[in-house]
């Protein structure tokens, strides 16, 4: 009988635990790209506050390309996923994939990327004017007024890229720089060490790079190593490289986002959605610049 008694139990724990497997609501994520480790870093802090909240977060990878992003959102729909987080590949080309969630009454919350279309509940992201303004004042401070700089710049279309590349303006105008050159390098560090190695070549007098991320950064400084120049340098995330590069001295400095503070509270905002509660349009997320 005691044995009897105990296979029961185990039976009603396992339905239990199958009941409550069942009844967990399903978060999906859309990321633009995992080849990242700013957008690694954004999903373990949406996965880790996921799994606090007692939420299975479905992940799945943009690869930058729009077209694998609204299959991926489109295969989201049928899963069952209540609530969309997506960090979009483009701020327009996100709107068709945006559409869809509309059309299935989930709700969409932006990270780190705005979307230029559809209806979207919230969006959660770094200031990133002021931190493109940061990091012109950061060169001023070093340099003085009228430096001579270059821009790399991320991937066109995207948000970030045009507030970073705004903010940046700003400081030019602020502090008289001299900008040799703005060109894309789309937020890689391959592209990021290519792109510069052009650039000097041609622009052999310039004093300071902005990246508008910390990957294009690091492809610059092996480029300027390679020259042989000495060229201040500063990029834009505060990932674990870019930070460990402020440290040892090869950058100069890094406008710090907080990636996984921006997929904690993707997941925060969208439990608040899921019981009802209102949610503002936007959640801005602390920038702060780390120099050595």
């Amino acid at each position: 009988m005691k044995k009897l008694t105990t296979i029961a139990s185990a039976i009603m724990f396992g339905l239990t635990a199958s009941a409550a497997a069942l009844a967990q609501d399903t978060i999906a994520l859309a990321v633009s790209t995992l080849d990242n480790p700013f957008f690694v870093t954004l999903k373990d802090g949406a996965q880790k506050k996921a799994d606090e909240l007692g939420y299975k977060l479905v992940v799945l990878d943009s690869q930058n390309d729009p077209a694998k992003e609204l299959a991926n959102v489109e295969d989201l729909t049928v899963r069952g996923a209540k609530v969309l987080l997506i960090n979009p590949t483009d701020s327009a080309a996100v709107g068709n994939a945006v559409a869809i969630a509309n059309r299935n009454n989930i709700p969409v919350i932006t990270l780190d990327r705005g979307a230029e279309k559809g209806k979207v509940v919230s969006h959660i992201a770094s200031d990133n004017v002021a931190g493109g303004k940061m990091a012109g004042d950061f060169i001023a401070a070093k340099l003085g007024q009228g430096a001579k700089v270059i821009q790399l710049e991320g991937i066109a279309g995207t948000s970030a890229a045009r507030e970073r590349g705004e903010g940046f303006k700003q400081a030019i105008e602020a502090h008289k720089f001299n900008m040799l050159a703005s060109q894309p390098a789309d937020f890689d560090r391959t592209k990021g060490l290519n792109v510069t190695e052009n650039l000097l070549a041609s622009k052999s007098d310039v004093q300071a790079i902005f990246a508008q991320n910390d990957e294009m950064a690091l492809g610059a400084l092996r480029a300027i190593r390679a020259a042989n120049k000495e060229v201040l340098v500063v990029g834009f995330d505060g990932t674990e490289d870019g930070i460990n590069a402020v440290k040892s001295g090869k950058l100069a400095a890094t406008i710090a986002q907080q990636p996984d503070l921006i997929g904690a509270l993707g997941v925060v905002t969208a439990d608040r959605l899921l019981k009802g509660e209102s949610v503002e349009a936007k959640i801005p997320v602390d920038l702060k610049v780390i120099e050595k």
